[in-house]
Formats: C-alpha cells, structure tokens, sequence
C-alpha cells in the first residue's frame, strides 16, 4: 500500500471484531511509533502495550466518560502514550520559542502509529478523553506521571472506512503567504 493509500485508508475506527490481536503486528506499530521524527530526536514519549485479556476490559471501562468511547470497550489492544523525558536541546529550544515540543512530538508518533496499524489491517481511534487517575493506578504508573493519548487497536467490523469529510483545498491551503 502506498502513503496516500493508507492515509485514505486510515480512518478514526469505533467498531471492532472481537478477534485478539497478533503481537507481532501491535509491535509494528509500536516500532513506527519509535522511529518517528521528534524535536532534535529528544524522542520524549513512553508506550505501555495492553493486550492482556484480563486488563482490556478494565482499560476499556475506564476509556469511557459518559457516552463518550464507549467503544473502547470491543478494543482488543491498547497503546498507553506517556510523555517522558526529552533532551536538554528540545527543552532548550521549547522554552525559547514557548512550544511544547513534547504534545507535537507524541502526536506524531501516534499517527505512526495507526498508519501502521492500518497497514496491518487492524483499526485504530486515537483517544484523549479518558479517566487518567483511574487507568495509572491500574497500570501502575505514578502518580506524578500524565498520559497524553491513549490508542485503541483491534480488527475493525468494516472493511470500508468512513467517507473522509474535510475541507476543500482552497480553504486550508494559500500560496507564499496567508
């Protein structure tokens, strides 16, 4: 599959089989996470695997808010994406330019992340609404850490992706200026 392919393909998945996932292909996609280009290649991320089918449902319940990713709970697999310390160059040029680099870097690597996903034929919905209290004590994460994103995984129930609204071309691209 070519790029263009799998950015078409790719698509923010809600409804998966209930198909356990292979490890090899959820470390694929991990290992497009870790090669991913970061600010001065400070790399500032930290990736916790849940394949574990004893954990997945509780990690799913706790995905939910509401109504909100309820979803979460058909996942098969989950990527935990925390932020971890990036090198002093990257700290550096983030307080000069009053950038964090480290939210654009994880962002980054998580859309390496469900692009390889896609190559490997499994959905992906990346998440950032989730109880975070409830899901570091699960995973035995300090207290004093953050989770940035969390990444659903599993086989998805459709072979079709959703029609992809965006805007047209004219209205989010101009020409040597705004």
């Amino acid at each position: 599959m070519s790029l263009m392919e799998l950015v078409e393909r790719r698509y923010s998945c809600r409804s998966y089989v209930p198909k356990p996932v292979e490890r090899e292909k959820l470390m694929a996609c991990i290992e497009a996470a870790r090669l991913a280009p970061s600010a001065c290649n400070s790399q500032p991320w930290r990736f916790i695997l849940v394949d574990d089918p004893q954990l997945l449902p509780k990690v799913g319940a706790y995905m939910k808010s509401g109504s909100i990713n309820k979803f979460a709970e058909q996942a098969k697999a989950f990527v935990i994406i925390l932020p971890d310390k990036g090198n002093l160059t990257a700290k550096l040029g983030g307080a000069f330019t009053g950038r964090d680099f480290t939210s654009i870097d994880i962002g980054i690597a998580a859309a390496h992340l469900c692009l390889a996903a896609t190559q490997q034929g499994l959905g992906s919905c990346i998440m950032g609404i989730f109880q975070e209290n409830a899901l570091k004590e699960l995973l035995g994460i300090p207290k004093s850490g953050k989770i940035e994103l969390v990444v659903a995984l599993g086989y998805p129930a459709s072979d079709t992706p959703q029609p992809k609204k965006r805007k047209a071309m004219e209205k989010v691209l101009s020409y040597n200026g705004f």
